[in-house]
């Protein structure tokens, strides 16, 4: 009997715990502290939107639980179905503002209000809501209250809520503060819902003009997200998003120039026996088809990246091997730094792309991108000008760092299809590797 009882309380908890639901705001810093708009991808589900940076993000737990059936004890709402017309009674469990959000099926508002109400017992009229089916959310700094509206109206109000009885007076709201989501949740804002798990992963990539910053968010409360706006622009006028890991600030994609920093061109070599040959900075394109660089950047061999001209936007540089460590180690502390070839227990997987990939892979192997890095499979090429020699060529990545091995190697990074681990190697000038840059410091 007591293992059953600790059963059902744990699965009760579980199911509470699906229930949240979290508010979610945007707030630009540095370069622009305006948001134009924030894709938000979650990595769990392989599921996105894009919504206005002005909105608020909310995300609703639902899994295991309907949408009313957490509070069926604290709000009721009669008659429902109604023809338009209901009444709302639900515990204010503090003195504070509660606002009232009334929301249809795609998630935009349709009614909200704030009222200041003392702790106790309250009844509310919710008066000439459209046909339709909706979601209405009571929430306070201390509770959240949420149910499913249905109105079988056939013609459209002036819908208002009001209460039925009389709200505490203003004189004592003294010393009383507003809540930072009540602030937020103006009558100008959409409330944009988004279905979400407890432990579930999102990459939020902020847009301000041509700034783009990515931000990791592990979601557990009501928050503001800040994107810190950086430029990070190269000489072809790529603009590239960026990502904080740690200390240090990375581009989120892989190079795309195809000019130097001074504007002199790197030359393009499709042929494979003047690739093998040459001694002086070039680039590709994967099998020279311009949309594989256009989406995973070019390959450039070691010669472009230590050419004196630079070829990372101006305020970035190519990593070097010393900062890919400090990376390492700041993701997976497995990782040993002195190792030649493969090293770290799963940092392969938390900078590995997560969704939408091409990379193939062992389901042990998959990518989470919890560090937000969104390693490409953008594949490489050899010294003698072949491509990639994976399965298909489209299994494996490789990164150059900026620090050589010898006067015809360099240290390089790759990520392979079939592991967890990141692969430490020094390889050939003449070889064909993506470039990520790194900002200065």
């Amino acid at each position: 009997m007591r293992i059953i009882t600790l059963t059902i309380l744990l699965i009760n908890a579980i199911l509470i715990i699906q229930a949240q639901n979290y508010l979610i705001d945007f707030a630009g810093t540095g370069a622009s502290t305006n948001v134009d708009s924030v894709k938000i991808e979650n990595l769990s589900q392989c599921t996105s939107l894009i919504i206005a940076g002005t909105d608020i993000l909310n995300l609703t737990a639902t899994v295991g639980i309907s949408e009313s059936g957490r509070y069926q004890d604290q709000v009721s709402v009669s008659p429902n179905p109604s023809s338009g017309h209901c009444s709302v009674v639900f515990d204010a469990t503090s003195n504070n503002y509660v606002c009232f959000g009334l929301f249809d099926m795609s998630g935009q508002v349709v009614l909200q209000q704030k009222e200041f109400l003392p702790q106790g017992h309250h009844t509310f009229q919710l008066v000439g809501i459209p046909g339709g089916i909706y979601v209405l959310k009571i929430e306070s700094g201390n509770f959240l209250y949420s149910v499913k509206l249905v109105s079988n109206a056939t013609l459209k109000g002036s819908h208002v809520i009001k209460k039925a009885e009389s709200a505490i007076h203003l004189d004592d709201q003294k010393n009383i503060s507003e809540p930072r989501e009540m602030k937020n949740m103006s009558s100008t804002k959409s409330i944009i819902g988004m279905q979400f798990n407890i432990g579930d992963t999102l990459k939020l990539t902020g847009k301000s003009g041509n700034y783009m910053t990515v931000s990791m968010l592990f979601p557990n409360q009501n928050q503001t997200v800040t994107f810190n706006f950086v430029k990070c622009t190269d000489a072809d006028s790529n603009n590239y998003a960026v990502v904080q890991i740690g200390t240090q600030l990375w581009m989120q994609e892989n190079l795309k120039a195809t000019k130097y920093r001074d504007g002199s061109g790197i030359p393009n070599i499709t042929d494979s026996a003047t690739w093998a040959n040459i001694t002086t900075g070039a680039y590709c394109n994967f099998h020279n088809d311009t949309s594989e660089g256009t989406y995973y950047g070019r390959l450039y061999n070691y010669y472009a990246v230590a050419d004196s001209r630079k070829i990372c936007p101006i305020g970035w540089h190519v990593a070097s091997n010393a900062e890919w460590n400090i990376m390492e180690m700041f993701t997976d502390n497995t990782v040993d730094t002195t190792a030649l070839g493969g090293t770290g227990l799963f940092i392969g997987r938390m900078l590995k792309e997560g969704c939408n990939t091409r990379w193939q892979y062992y389901d042990s192997t998959a990518g989470w991108n919890s560090a937000g890095f969104t390693a490409l499979c953008s594949n490489f090429r050899t010294t003698t000008g072949s491509w990639s020699l994976a399965p298909n060529n489209n299994h494996d990545d490789s990164f150059w760092t900026a620090t050589p091995y010898n006067s015809n190697m360099a240290w390089n990074k790759s990520f392979r299809w079939c592991a967890c681990d990141i692969y430490n190697i020094f390889i050939y000038n003449r070889a064909g590797s993506s470039v990520r840059c790194i900002k200065d410091q």
